[in-house]
């Protein structure tokens, strides 16, 4: 059966239906193009990829070029779902006007469908609106904003004190009120999330937050590529980090051996090809 396209509507349309929204985090052509083939309903291109794919310490650490590269390797590999790209840290902060032209770069040079904008305080709920107002579609994040983790006391789980509960209800709903049309949440209680979900009009995307209108992992850690600790949140549904160690090693140990190539591997040659190329040294080698 034909897949439909991936659209606003069509997220609103799941939301009502109680149909639950698939969304990945990929960072390249050939997993966009794995995410897109198995269904998968939103490819968001992450600032994680700061960590998980360019070695940087923290996700502040991308820049705009970088997931504008990142942004557009996805955009080639997606058909049907539909492409989120994360804002990287300090590319809206500035003002309204930096805002929507960073945003602007994400739609036209690396064919984002929408962005993606951390946090709801007073000049982020500003920037949402200025980005919506300029027709370029925002998805919103609340609870744990790994931009500015440092602020929240680092990446732990947010909710969980009545301030923090509080907050989170209240930034929900400034989100959505400001225009974004998703919300993800990240890294709060269940119970928690349980009482924002049946209020929020907009699509509510969890990720280490319980039940919600969908859910997101990064392709890496539900894979079982990432290396080392991964979250809480996380489950691993396939061990692609020891084929690859496994392949890996099996190719160094051929090549070292002299098995790989072999004869299957390597093109023929005709005996008057075979012939040239020996008169051709056998020239060079003349004094």
């Amino acid at each position: 059966m034909t897949r439909s396209q991936t659209t606003l509507r069509r997220l609103r349309e799941m939301k009502a239906a109680g149909e639950q929204i698939v969304m990945v985090t990929a960072y390249d052509h050939p997993t966009a193009r794995a995410a897109d083939a198995a269904g998968v309903d939103i490819v968001l291109v992450g600032d994680s990829a700061a960590q998980v794919v360019l070695g940087y310490p923290s996700t502040v650490s991308v820049s705009v070029d970088e997931m504008l590269v990142l942004t557009g390797a996805v955009r080639r590999g997606v058909e049907v779902a539909l492409v989120v790209a994360d804002v990287p840290f300090g590319s809206t902060e500035v003002s309204d006007e930096q805002a929507i032209a960073t945003a602007l770069r994400f739609v036209r040079e690396a064919g984002a469908d929408a962005v993606k904008l951390e946090g709801a305080g007073p000049a982020r709920l500003s920037r949402i609106r200025a980005i919506v107002g300029a027709g370029i579609p925002v998805v919103g994040h609340v609870g744990l904003t790994p931009q500015t983790a440092t602020a929240l006391g680092g990446m732990r789980a947010q909710g969980r004190t009545e301030q923090t509960a509080a907050r989170l209800v209240d930034d929900a709903f400034a989100v959505q009120d400001a225009g974004a049309f998703a919300l993800v949440v990240e890294a709060v209680p269940a119970e928690v999330m349980a009482v924002v979900l049946p209020e929020i009009d907009i699509p509510v995307i969890g990720i280490g937050a319980g039940a919600a209108d969908g859910q997101v992992l990064v392709l890496h850690d539900l894979l079982g590529i990432t290396q080392g600790r991964v979250a809480t949140f996380v489950k691993r549904f396939a061990a692609v980090g020891e084929d690859i160690d496994a392949g890996l090693t099996a190719y160094a140990e051929e090549v070292r051996s002299g098995v790989f190539p072999g004869p299957e591997h390597v093109y023929p040659a005709g005996q008057e090809a075979v012939a040239a190329a020996r008169a051709a040294v056998a020239r060079r080698a003349r004094p």
